[in-house]
Order: C-alpha cells, then sequence, then structure tokens
C-alpha cells in the first residue's frame, strides 16, 4: 500500500535541496550582517539594525524579483539577450556621467536613489552570462571548429571592462570575463585556443592590475601585509587576526572583537573574517560545503539540461555556476590572505542590496532551468 502511495505522489517540480541551501545561507547571512553591523550601525545612525533592515528589504525585493522572472519561459531570455547586453552598456555608461552615478568610497558604481539605488555591475554580469550563453548556443559549431569563433565576443567584453574599469571596479571586470572564458571552454573550445586567449588575458589584466598605484599596493601588500599594517595590509592583518582568534569553534555569536571598528567592511567584503571569528573553522567549513554543493548542484542541472538538448540553458545554468563560484572563492581568498584585497561580496551573505536583489534573480533563473527539466524528463508541458 505505502509503495503504491509512493508511486501515486506528484512529482516534485523544483529542487527541495537547492532551495533548503540557498534559504539557509540567506538566512545565515542576515544574522552575520547583524552581528557584523549592530556596533557600527548604532553609532552612526543610532539604530543597530540599519544594515540588517536594509539587508532584509533587499532579500524581500530579491524573492519579488525571482518570483516573478521564474515564470518566463528560459528560452525567452536566448532572445532577449542581445537587448539586455546593450541595456547594461548604457547603464555602464550612464553611471559615468557625473550628477548620475553616486560615487562611494572613490568608486563611481551606483544609480538611483536611496534604497532603491543599485549597483550597475552587478546588472552587467547578469545580462553579459545571459548573452554570453545565447552566443555559445548559436555559434556552437564555429566555436568548436575556427579560433574566430570566439574572438567575436571579444570585442564585447572589451568595451564592458573598459567601462567597469572607468568607474573602477576591477573586480567585476575579473569575474565577467573568467566567467565567459568559463562557458566557452564548455562549450567545446579547442584547447590550445583557450590556453593562448587565457594567457593574454592574464597579461592584459596583470598589466591593468600595475598601471593603478592603489591597484599595485593591493597586490605587493597582501604578500606581506605585516610590513605595512598600519595602512597598506591593514585590512588584511585585521582579517587575519580574526581567523586567528576564531580557532577551532569560534568565541560566539556577536563577539566578535575586530568588528567593533577594527576590520574595516566587516558586514561586506570582510564578512567572512567576522564568521571565523565567531564560528571558528568549523563554521567556515560548514558555509564552504554549502557553497560548494550549490555550485555543484548548479552544474548538474546545467549538465542535464545538455543531455536533454537544451543546450541555451544548459550554458546558462554553466555562467551561473561560474559566477557563483568564482565570486564565492574570491571572498574566501582575500579574507584568509591568498588573493589580493578586493571589493567582492560573498553572494547571499554579505551586506548589499545590489548584490542580493541580482543573487535572488540568478538562484530563480537555475530553479526554472531545474523545472523545465524535470518536466520534460516527465513529458509534460511547462508554461
Amino acid at each position: 500500500m505505502n509503495n503504491r502511495k509512493r508511486h501515486m505522489a506528484p512529482p516534485v517540480p523544483y529542487d527541495r535541496w537547492l532551495i533548503a541551501t540557498v534559504l539557509t545561507l540567506i538566512a545565515f547571512g542576515l544574522l552575520m550582517v547583524a552581528s557584523a553591523s549592530i556596533v557600527v550601525s548604532d553609532k552612526y545612525f543610532n539604530q543597530p539594525f540599519y544594515y540588517l533592515l536594509r539587508q532584509m528589504f533587499g532579500v524581500f525585493l530579491g524573492v519579488f524579483a525571482g518570483g516573478i522572472l521564474v515564470q518566463f519561459k528560459i528560452s525567452f531570455w536566448e532572445k532577449a539577450g542581445g537587448v539586455l547586453l546593450v541595456g547594461a552598456m548604457l547603464l555602464l555608461a550612464l553611471v559615468l556621467i557625473p550628477g548620475i552615478g553616486h560615487t562611494v568610497n572613490g568608486s563611481t558604481r551606483w544609480i538611483g536613489y536611496s534604497v532603491f539605488r543599485i549597483q550597475v555591475s552587478e546588472i552587467a554580469k547578469l545580462c553579459v552570462i545571459i548573452y554570453i550563453a545565447g552566443y555559445l548556443f548559436r555559434q556552437n559549431k564555429e566555436i568548436a571548429d575556427s579560433l574566430s569563433g570566439f574572438l567575436k565576443p571579444l570585442g564585447l567584453l572589451g568595451v564592458i571592462s573598459i567601462l567597469l574599469l572607468k568607474e573602477p571596479d576591477f573586480g567585476a571586470a575579473v569575474v565577467i570575463i573568467a566567467t565567459s572564458f568559463g562557458m566557452m571552454f564548455l562549450a567545446g573550445m579547442r584547447l590550445q585556443h583557450f590556453l593562448v586567449l587565457l594567457l593574454c588575458s592574464v597579461i592584459v589584466l596583470s598589466l591593468v592590475a600595475v598601471s593603478e598605484t592603489y591597484r599595485l599596493q593591493r597586490l605587493t601588500s597582501f604578500m606581506n601585509p605585516w610590513a605595512n599594517p598600519f595602512d597598506s595590509g591593514y585590512q588584511l592583518t585585521q582579517s587575519l587576526i580574526a581567523f586567528g582568534r576564531g580557532g577551532w569553534f569560534g568565541l560566539g555569536l556577536g563577539n566578535s572583537i575586530q568588528k567593533l571598528f577594527y576590520l574595516p567592511e566587516s558586514y561586506t567584503d570582510f564578512i567572512f573574517a567576522v564568521i571565523a571569528e565567531e564560528f571558528g573553522l568549523v563554521g567556515t567549513i560548514l558555509v564552504i560545503s554549502l557553497f560548494t554543493f550549490l555550485v555543484v548542484r548548479t552544474f548538474m542541472i546545467g549538465r542535464k539540461a545538455q543531455l536533454l538538448k537544451k543546450p541555451f540553458a544548459g550554458f546558462l545554468a554553466y555562467g551561473f555556476g561560474f559566477w557563483l563560484a568564482i565570486q564565492f572563492a574570491v571572498s574566501v581568498g582575500v579574507n584568509s590572505g591568498l588573493l589580493p584585497t578586493k571589493g567582492l561580496t560573498l553572494p547571499l551573505v554579505s551586506y548589499g542590496g545590489s548584490s542580493m536583489l541580482i543573487n535572488c534573480i540568478v538562484i530563480a533563473f537555475i530553479l526554472r532551468i531545474d523545472y523545465e527539466n524535470r518536466m520534460k524528463v516527465l513529458g509534460l508541458r511547462y508554461d
């Protein structure tokens, strides 16, 4: 009887484990934003939960937007890729116009007003991935057979990178280029072509990195931050102190010392250091495990789409998987001193309304791809 009921149970149209992982990361992120920002928030705004409330608003907008966009078929986005790319490039140009773009800490990356201010580079990442997935779908044979197949989109990536560097936002440019290269490699690019392109890109990005004094200082200080712990190495030394204080099991939620005006950007770029201090090695391993599961699951969904003869959906899932993996790896690497200091948030965890909004939209896309995969396996229509 139980077997019969199990056999008659309706199919699950979504990945429960994926949703559980995302909700866990968002909930934990809200907890850590509250913990890492409570003192700073109270001092500057006389409201201990100022940043938490703004982050919750970002989550609300993200879930709302994701709930709408998950209703669209994935094929719709393949047709809209070109329009989205042009729109992203216009926004990147618009944010550089004085009086329109908002400058914070020397970088002009935001457009809009008050809580509705959004970081344009986050929109650009999403639009570029959608466009590249569509290009790989349409030009897959040319990419696999000739060098020209992957040289064509490089011009567009170059323009977008230049606009990002004007803000400046070197981190976003690296994420977009690395994600695009990963997608092209999985699309069947010849290994020799990929290696040549990768080498050229590394050389160009290295030259860009050393072309500005502040970027060169970041590159040199991360190798030995203790040589100048109160200037160029200050952020990293404070982050490493947080890791050291955390030990195996951490000091406990809310007991971080580094967040008390010692560690800059403790609730944004360096939130992983606060996690390490309050939850120790065990806590950081759990967070890394959750992200690893999320990324692996995303790639599995992309692979399933390709096996079901849905190449655009597969490339799109691969792009999102690369994006999440790269940004997570860079964030953890920066916090732990393995990479030069770079302003990239920890997806779904760090404070940032724009990042949270776009991350929720990305998850909605992944869930839609998974939903269409499941419906096709069952031979059912999806609307």
